[in-house]
């Protein structure tokens, strides 16, 4: 009974074994706390600026059984994988670079596993903003349009730019970038941009204002260091013309005739105005002042001034009639208004054809000097011309017509009744130009119109163009290249500049001047651009071979350009090929070659370019070769031991003197020599024979050896006399007192 007992326990013991022997606990990762970085990566953030490379995180975990675990990583399909992982050791490294404003969380599937059982948790990454973006602007570039009359301190717009980033990154400050908007001001954390306080929009001062807006983040971290970032925009402002100028007269003071034969309805005169807000003119409706004699009426459309009776009961030779010419609102109300007087003589039949006259009578040529490009619209106020007419009426109309080149400019009026003062306006400010035409040549025709002579009268109309500084001196070229040897002497020429300069006079005069780190070795001649090395200049293209630095036209009023030079110092052959010393040992083991070498300082090819020469070989000049390249010098092919070299030098000392050539390549070449000692040997097969075969080349070393061995053969001599001398004196102490004691012991007889 006790061994059934016994049977059934061991039984129960080997099905309990087997039953943990086959058990397999799964792996798992530990689990150190939200700040923990060595565990499961769960509630891990990391800052989008972190750079790629960078190790993140190290994965950890156990196996209960003690097995060694693989870690991976893993992402949903379609996702990015930005992270790696090394299965050993769990490191995680960032692959790919981040951006919090595209992915503020990353999704990652990481395992563990122990070959047998793998554990897979879904872990999510949180992407930590940088300050990596600027504000953008939602609503500029724009263009506004703002009445003239709006008050100040009125709103007119408001910027809105937005900043992808979170906390003082992404806040938004606004500016105006001054002078350009001394009219404005912007409140910095709204953006309504408003007219300043005390300032007032002119449409006929200024039509278009550019108003460059900034907005500034609030600064944050990049890389760990604290980084601002701003945007510009421009906001353009067109000002809207208000009705607040009246109209006016173009080509006034009018004159107009009536002749013997005109009729009743004949045209006299025709004036013309134009309303003062150019910018949205107002239709314009003509009437008469003040005409009591009911003589004359006047198209309200036109202006045309016409002849309401025959001119036989006319009762005076000249008429002042006042002209109104009167804005009208849209709804047709009249508004401001503004008054001329039309002159009108009452006069005989065509016999007279018409006629220019100056300021001194009649005259054919007028002539103006003025500055060039003068503005469009300005009226040429220096020409005093007055074209008449002498007779009446029909006898008096004619056109006025001004030939010349291009449409620079126009003459107003260009129909006349009688007389006129002739108005010659600028319509194109920029073909006047000096450096195109140092004056201009125009005709300036007055042709009847209605009447069968065609009486015809010209003026020559010549205009003397002064010069602006309107052009800036303009280089041949944006850059020069430039090419001096070495060692030139100082003050040598290295290239000359020339810049242009259109304009006249002291505007067109170029002053040259150069900067820049590269230019401290050179100088430059103000008046003809030449540039040349300072006078204690050195050049050597051994220490620097390539200068760049600016060049700068400039006129009399600081109107300048720029333009590049690059020098680059040309390497000459100043330098011979040098050996480290004129006199080299080598030891050749027979298969392997030795080598020399030697070097040239100069900076470019072919100059330090070597080529290796043997020029002689004692006992025998035929047993080496030398690379000509490398300088290995080695055995010939068919030498293969020490017997075949004594067999040729019936020597059995086996020691060369080689006179060795280094040349280089440049024009002209240098060379040197220098004298190689060869001790040929074959292979050692012992170290410690070679370290001794070596000591033949360094006779310090064998003396030191050689003091080494003598001075610990005297000292072991010194060591054994003293040793055998401390124990004869020894000897001689003890021995007498001991032949004192035997001579007390013995017995008396």
């Amino acid at each position: 009974m006790k061994n059934v007992r016994i049977l059934n326990l061991s039984l129960l013991f080997v099905f309990v074994h087997a039953c943990f022997a086959q058990a397999d606990f799964a792996p798992y990762f530990y689990d150190n706390g939200p700040y923990s970085n060595n565990g499961n990566l769960a509630l891990f953030s990391l800052s989008e600026d972190m750079p790629v490379g960078t190790q993140i995180y190290c994965l950890n975990g156990t196996d209960p059984e003690g097995h060694e675990v693989r870690y991976g990583l893993s992402f949903d399909p379609g996702s990015k994988e930005y992270f790696r992982v090394d299965p050993r050791s769990g490191n995680i490294t960032l692959v790919e670079k981040l951006d919090r404003e595209k992915q503020d969380s990353i999704d990652v599937i990481i395992s563990i596993t122990d070959g047998r059982s793998k554990v897979m948790e879904r872990v999510t990454i949180f992407v930590m903003d940088a300050n990596d973006e600027k504000p953008d602007f939602q609503n500029m570039p724009a263009i506004i349009d703002v009445l003239e009359t709006t008050e100040s301190g009125s709103s007119i717009f408001k910027v809105e730019a937005v900043d992808k980033d979170t906390g003082s990154g992404g806040s938004v400050t606004y500016y105006l970038q001054s002078p350009q908007s001394s009219m404005f001001a912007i409140d910095r954390h709204s953006g309504v941009l408003r007219i300043k306080f005390g300032e007032m929009l002119d449409y006929e001062k200024t039509k278009t204002h550019f108003v460059t807006i900034i907005a500034k983040d609030g600064g944050g971290n990049f890389n760990g260091k604290e980084q601002f970032l701003s945007s510009f925009a421009t906001l353009t402002i067109n000002v809207i013309d208000a009705q607040d100028t009246p109209p006016s007269f173009i080509g006034t003071p009018y004159f107009g005739y009536v002749y013997e034969i005109s009729t009743p309805g004949s045209e006299i005169f025709t004036v013309s105005a134009e309303d003062g807000d150019v910018g949205n003119p107002n239709p314009i409706r003509y009437s008469l002042d003040e005409d009591e004699d009911a003589v004359f009426g006047i198209n309200t459309t036109t202006g045309c001034i016409t002849l309401l009776i025959p001119p036989n009961y006319l009762k005076r030779e000249v008429f002042n009639v006042k002209v109104r010419a009167s804005e009208v609102s849209p709804e047709g109300r009249l508004m401001d208004y503004g008054v001329t007087t039309v002159v009108i003589r009452v006069m005989d039949l065509n016999n007279n054809p018409p006629t220019f006259y100056g300021e001194n009578g009649p005259q054919n040529m007028f002539e103006l000097t003025m500055y060039e490009h003068p503005p469009e619209g300005e009226i040429l106020r220096g020409l005093k011309v007055t074209v008449n007419d002498s007779d009446q009426g029909a006898n008096a109309k004619f056109n006025l017509k001004l030939i010349g080149p291009g449409r620079m400019l126009r003459v107003v009026p260009q129909t006349v009744l009688n007389e006129a003062q002739v108005t010659i306006l600028v319509e194109d400010s920029a073909a006047m130009d000096y450096e195109k035409h140092h004056f201009l040549t125009y005709k300036l025709l007055a042709v009847e119109i209605d009447t069968s002579e065609r009486f015809s009268a010209t003026a020559d109309i010549v205009i003397h163009l002064l010069d602006t500084n309107d052009n800036a001196p303009k280089f041949s070229s944006d850059y020069y290249i430039a090419r001096i040897p070495e060692n030139s002497p100082g003050g040598s020429n290295v290239v000359s500049v020339t810049a242009v300069d259109p304009d006249s006079g002291p505007w067109g005069e170029v002053k040259y001047s150069i900067y820049g780190s590269g230019a401290d070795l050179f100088l430059i001649q103000p008046a003809s651009g030449i540039i040349y090395t300072q006078p204690w200049a050195s050049l050597d293209a051994e220490v620097k071979s390539k200068y760049n630095f600016y060049v700068k036209a400039e006129d009399a009023e600081g109107k300048y350009n720029l333009a590049e030079v690059f020098v680059t110092v040309l390497d000459l052959n100043d330098h011979p090929p040098a050996f480290n010393n004129n006199f080299l040992q080598k030891t050749m083991v027979i298969g392997a070659p030795v080598k020399i070498e030697a070097v040239d300082d100069d900076a470019e090819i072919p100059n330090n370019v070597i080529e290796y020469a043997i020029m002689k070989a004692e006992p025998d000049n035929n047993i080496f070769d030398i690379d000509t390249d490398t300088g290995e010098i080695k055995l010939k092919s068919y030498i293969k031991s020490m017997a075949i070299i004594q067999n040729i030098t019936k020597k059995r000392d086996c020691s060369w003197s080689l006179v060795v050539q280094a040349r280089d390549r440049g024009q002209p070449s240098f060379s040197t020599t220098a004298v190689v000692k060869i001790d040929i040997t074959e292979a050692i097969k012992s170290r410690f024979f070679s370290y001794f075969l070596g000591l033949r080349k360094r006779p310090g070393a064998v003396f030191g050896i050689c003091l080494t061995l003598v001075t610990f053969a005297i000292s072991l001599t010194i060591f054994i006399s003293t040793v055998i001398y401390w124990k004869s004196v020894k000897k001689t102490r003890v021995q007498p007192q001991g032949k004192i004691r035997k001579i007390v012991r013995r017995p008396v007889p």
